[in-house]
């Protein structure tokens, strides 16, 4: 894990800010915990264990208090498996905005993932107040995402094996 120093800004109930640069095939992402000006930077694959145990891993981590995670997409795959858990604000951060952002500190326009994140969560410590949560879904909302998930699963492990069929 790399750390670097970002001004420390909290709002009392927000126990963590957190960075999240989306990828294909791995998310790069940037924490900085309550009372430190350090960050912590890592990456975790995109499949849905692996994200599955990144965040209940913050959780063990900080288990008090609310983790607030900017992100460069409203919609999408990782947006969903984020928002099953109801400790985790999502700040959804529009991709021009972040673009016009990390132009100010990189005008050639390069995109890298680590770098990113850590500009997504130096938004957030910088700005958080003027930027809008995502509106979290309802219990019942999140009951059915669960059901969904549990269903998918079920048909993976069912298409895994090859079906078994007798002439009669």
């Amino acid at each position: 894990m790399i750390m670097s120093d970002i001004p420390n800004i909290f709002e009392p109930e927000f126990a963590a800010l957190i960075g999240i640069d989306w990828g294909d095939t791995m998310h790069a992402w940037a924490v900085q915990a309550e009372g430190s000006m350090q960050v912590e930077q890592g990456e975790m694959a995109h499949t849905p264990e692996a994200i599955q145990e990144w965040a209940l891993e913050l959780r063990r981590r900080f288990p008090a208090g609310r983790l607030t995670v900017a992100l460069e997409q409203s919609r999408g795959p990782l947006v969903f498996a984020l928002s099953k858990y109801e400790y985790l604000v999502l700040y959804p951060i529009h991709s021009s905005s972040a673009a016009n952002y990390r132009e100010i500190f990189r005008p050639s326009g390069a995109k890298s993932d680590a770098p990113d994140a850590a500009m997504l969560l130096d938004m957030l410590v910088k700005h958080w107040d003027q930027l809008r949560p995502l509106h979290p879904d309802t219990v019942e909302t999140r009951t059915l995402q669960l059901l969904v998930e549990d269903r998918r699963q079920l048909v993976n492990e069912r298409t895994a094996f090859p079906a078994i069929w007798s002439p009669i």
